[in-house]
């Protein structure tokens, strides 16, 4: 997919082929998500009511993806010609982009103050594709960033919660496990050539998540995280999330990921994958331990710590969790 057919899709006459566009297989296999157009140009309209503006968009995002998608799709709405050179930002103010939180953390640590400039200029950064630190959105703030967090998926045709609140016409709803669920216009057909995974998944106007959540008396949308992403070690239900956050707070670590990996005498172990920070060499297993089990049940603390340079990615800003789980062997 490019930008001059994504524009004769956008353009063409009555409804158009749906677009297959694949996941991003952070956790296994890719699924190909069969998206129409009329559930893309839903969470355009959606996403420009919320945000408030018409400005173009500059894409730092793979084009393959959704999230790389629906910023050229909004910016030729809008009646903007999308920036795809990686190389420079639009000029002026009152443009957009969309993240994922290591780019802005990279882009907020540069010592080059050139990008962090620029996105001073924007009207707004959505950052989606991961859990978003609250020391990263203070950061953002710090440098004048207006930041909005998305959730969503291929399956919703992008972010369809801004800032845990639901787009004009989604709909959110947890199941008596607390998984999230999700419904409204901006909901995919099917999945290609799977049937039974669509069957699985998409259930009476529901997307069906495997993240689960909860939410707050206002109504607002928080995710707890994957719920594959609570590992049963020794009888705990430790939430692999929550340990990576309390990582990151570390003034040592630069990154972290948490994952359960299969333990003859554990059933599963924790295992922490850290980046430390350039003059936290002397940051070792055992004080990381310490502190996570200073904020959490001791039981939480990874029995695993993996150093690495840095935490393998994806194409599209993810870590690579079956990368991880290889390094953990």
């Amino acid at each position: 997919m490019d930008v001059p057919r994504l524009r004769a899709w956008l353009a063409a006459p009555g409804e158009p082929e749906p677009l297959v566009v694949e996941t991003s297989g952070s956790s296994g296999t890719p699924k190909r998500v069969v998206l129409s157009r009329r559930a893309v140009l839903a969470s355009v309209a959606a996403s420009a009511d919320r945000l408030g503006g018409t400005g173009p968009w500059a894409l730092r995002l793979p084009l393959g993806y959704v999230a790389g998608l629906q910023v050229v799709c909004r910016s030729l709405v809008a009646g903007h010609e999308p920036l795809t050179d990686p190389t420079r930002w639009p000029d002026g103010e009152g443009w957009f982009t969309s993240l994922v939180p290591t780019q802005l953390h990279r882009i907020l640590e540069d010592a080059d103050p050139t990008d962090r400039s620029a996105l001073a200029r924007a009207h707004t950064v959505l950052l989606g594709g991961g859990p978003v630190d609250p020391a990263l959105r203070a950061g953002a703030a710090a440098a004048g960033v207006r930041v909005v967090t998305t959730y969503g998926a291929a399956e919703t045709a992008g972010g369809c919660v801004y800032d845990g609140v639901p787009l004009d016409g989604v709909t959110v709803d947890l199941d008596a496990s607390g998984r999230i669920r999700l419904g409204g216009p901006t909901l995919f057909d099917r999945y290609d050539g799977d049937p039974d995974l669509t069957a699985q998944t998409l259930v009476d106007g529901w997307f069906l998540t495997a993240d689960a959540g909860r939410l707050g008396p206002d109504g607002r949308l928080e995710v707890l995280g994957r719920t594959d992403d609570v590992v049963v070690s020794g009888g705990v239900n430790v939430p692999g999330p929550a340990v990576a956050a309390r990582l990151r707070a570390h003034p040592g670590v630069a990154a972290a990921e948490v994952l359960g990996v299969p333990d003859e005498e554990w059933g599963n172990r924790l295992v922490a994958f850290v980046a430390l920070a350039d003059a936290a060499r002397d940051v070792d297993a055992t004080a990381l331990r310490a502190w996570v089990a200073a904020a959490h049940p001791r039981a939480w603390a990874p029995r695993q710590v993996v150093v690495l340079d840095a935490i393998p990615l994806l194409a599209n800003g993810k870590a690579d969790r079956l990368r991880l789980r290889e390094l953990a062997r």
